[in-house]
């Protein structure tokens, strides 16, 4: 199986172990106890130091996110672990290509030693059991994927059936006490959605719903079912007109169990994906409803009647580059018609739109073409002052002096760097996904430009940084150019805009804060 350990004490030792839910179908060889039972015993033959002993109970083999896993690559890294062993390499994982990854090149690079008891695998040592672990990892992934499709078989089944599968019921609804699958009246929550549904059948907008219940300090879903305890910012802990109009919408508040709302894009991945309404789970009539039919239909009439086009379909200068100075979020644009019917761009907080008199924000509105024009004035007369001073000197040394050697700088690089090398590994994970079937031709087409573009702006990014680490002066040189740019074409051009400025934000006292991407022209303001 392995050969004995020559030089025992040469190794701190990272016992693992893992057991998931599938696993336990395998009966009791499988448990904790057991990989502890064998594993022990091993080292205590080899005199054989453990550091420590890392467990991972109820974690799939697909999953690397383990917080016991996690726990050992840390220690992996601080250098207190250079010895790890599982009972078996499914143990390790059952997704062949992170596992292959840990196998053949993390364990290598960090100067780990991996034993394998029962598959006789110790990469210590030269053993033909070591050359076909590629095939083991393999086997150990498509019996996952069989089990995951065996699991969603059993799901979809029980869905189909009108039974409860989700972790949490449907805020108004509670767990049954006795009957496992099947979801009753939660009386607390209940009167709250009453009272929702009857106030919008008054004609109240969603808005206007979650500022009343905000400010009686009802605990929106989240909160009420602690599922969001230390969360922080502006919206924490608040009820918004998009839950409200959700909640509107939920047709398991007419007896209807509705699930099959998203679904995983694999079965390693936690990512999902919202499916179609036509494609969701529904069935009729299978618990006590919270309000009638007929209310629930005025319902939806009355939502149908106050729709209307958001303005994410306008396009506008500043677009991407302004924000509210008070919350730090994106300001959102509405457009207010005018008597003549020509549109009318606002900038509005959406933060506050969303959550009136709650205190988080504060109500600011204004024309887009009034603030547009505003900042385009404020940037042409930081260029024209930038590029008209006789002596650059000054400027000069202030950029060399933030930009050269600057900590931040190196700390970014080392963040693009990292972020360059996940990318690649990514990539080739959705390579050996689409081989393998995993992933369809149409959504690897998909998935991987996505990602290869996003690796591509990183590494342009990191070059760019790398660049100004040799020559500093040349960012002065660059700010110049581009502001004699902006001087000479027409004011309207984002690219240029874009170039120049990196955030505008505006404050409730309707005061303009512009922040440039070149510190030599923030000087001037």
């Amino acid at each position: 199986m392995y050969l004995e350990i020559s030089n025992p004490m040469d190794y701190c030792v990272g016992l693992y172990i893992r057991l998931s839910k599938e696993d336990e179908n395998e009966g009791p060889s499988e448990s904790v106890n057991n990989q502890k039972s064998l594993l022990r015993t091993f080292v205590e033959q080899q005199r054989l130091f453990v550091y420590d002993t890392y467990i991972d109970d109820g974690w799939s083999g697909t999953n690397f996110e383990r917080p016991g896993f996690k726990r050992l690559i840390s220690d992996i890294e601080a250098k207190k672990v250079n010895m790890v062993i599982t009972k078996d390499l499914s143990r390790l994982g059952r997704d062949y290509i992170l596992t292959g990854h840990y196998m053949e090149r993390y364990f290598p690079e960090h100067h780990v030693r991996y034993i394998s008891l029962l598959d006789g695998i110790d990469t210590g040592v030269d053993s033909t059991a070591n050359d076909i672990t590629p095939f083991r990892a393999i086997m150990n992934d498509m019996y996952a994927k069989d089990i995951s499709k065996k699991i969603k078989s059993v799901k979809h089944d029980k869905q189909r059936k009108g039974l409860f599968i989700g972790g949490k019921p449907m805020y108004g609804y509670k767990m049954h006490p006795t009957e496992k699958n099947k979801i009753v009246v939660d009386e607390e929550a209940a009167i709250i959605v009453r009272r929702i549904f009857s106030m919008a059948l008054e004609g109240i907008s969603g808005r206007q719903i979650a500022a009343a219940l905000n400010a009686e300090k009802i605990p929106p879903p989240a909160v009420y079912a602690g599922l969001n305890q230390g969360r922080t910012g502006p919206y924490a802990g608040l009820w918004s007109s998009e839950r409200i109009a959700e909640m509107l919408q939920n047709q398991t508040y007419i007896g209807n169990m509705v699930q099959g709302r998203t679904k995983k894009v694999s079965y390693k991945s936690k990512m999902c994906v919202r499916l179609e309404r036509k494609d969701w789970v529904i069935v009729e009539n299978t618990h006590e409803p919270l309000v009638s039919k007929d209310t629930f239909e005025k319902v939806q009439l009355l939502i149908q009647s106050r729709r209307y086009t958001r303005s994410r379909t306008y396009d506008f200068l500043l677009k991407g580059l302004i924000f509210c100075h008070e919350c730090g979020y994106p300001l959102a644009v509405v457009n207010r018609k005018k008597p003549s019917g020509e549109d009318c761009l606002y900038f509005l907080c959406r933060t506050y739109q969303r959550f009136t008199k709650s205190g988080v924000c504060t109500a600011h509105a204004i024309k887009e073409e009034k603030v547009t024009r505003a900042v385009l004035e404020r940037v042409k007369e930081v260029c024209q002052r930038y590029v008209s001073l006789s002596d650059m000197t000054i400027l000069a040394e202030q950029e060399i002096q933030s930009m050269g050697g600057s900590q931040q700088r190196e700390q970014e690089m080392a963040r693009l760097k990292a972020k360059t090398q996940s990318l690649s590994s990514q990539l080739d994970k959705i390579y050996f996904d689409k081989l393998s079937g995993l992933l369809a031709e149409g959504d690897f087409e998909r998935i991987y430009q996505r990602v290869k573009e996003e690796r591509t702006s990183a590494e342009q990014k990191l070059a760019s940084l790398m660049r100004e680490a040799q020559t500093p002066v040349d960012r002065k040189a660059l700010a110049k150019t581009l502001a004699e740019r902006f001087l000479s074409s027409a004011d309207q051009n984002r690219e240029l805009l874009v170039s120049l400025v990196e955030r505008v934000e505006f404050s409730e006292d309707k005061q303009l804060y512009i922040h440039f991407r070149f510190p030599s022209l923030e000087a001037i303001l």
